[in-house]
């Protein structure tokens, strides 16, 4: 199971692939390559996204400026900006969160 984590000059990026209006919030785990979240916000006036970065926020155990949403606000897939983290740790951080 991989995850699609890339470098960048501030951190790292990481896909994820959003599924809105769930029953409850949470990591779902992979879905093609994609970190899975589901949450219970609707996909109107960007609520969903608004809860996916907290929903990841938390999992992950980051303060709330370092993650960013920064491709495909009305896509479910979406690629969220985590500053300050290197791939490496990051990829870390989400195995050991997944098992």
């Amino acid at each position: 199971m991989t995850i699609s984590i890339t470098e960048h000059t501030e951190g790292c990026v990481v896909a994820v692939r959003a599924q809105p209006g769930a029953r409850k919030n949470g990591v779902q785990g992979e879905q093609n390559g994609m970190l899975k979240i589901a949450t219970t916000a609707p996909p109107e006036d960007g609520r969903a996204n608004d809860a996916i970065t907290e929903i990841l926020r938390e999992w992950l155990g980051v303060k709330r400026s370092q993650v960013e949403l920064i491709g495909g606000p009305t896509s479910r897939e979406k690629k969220f900006l985590v500053r300050g983290v290197d791939v490496e740790v990051l990829k870390e951080m989400i195995d050991a969160r997944l098992k």
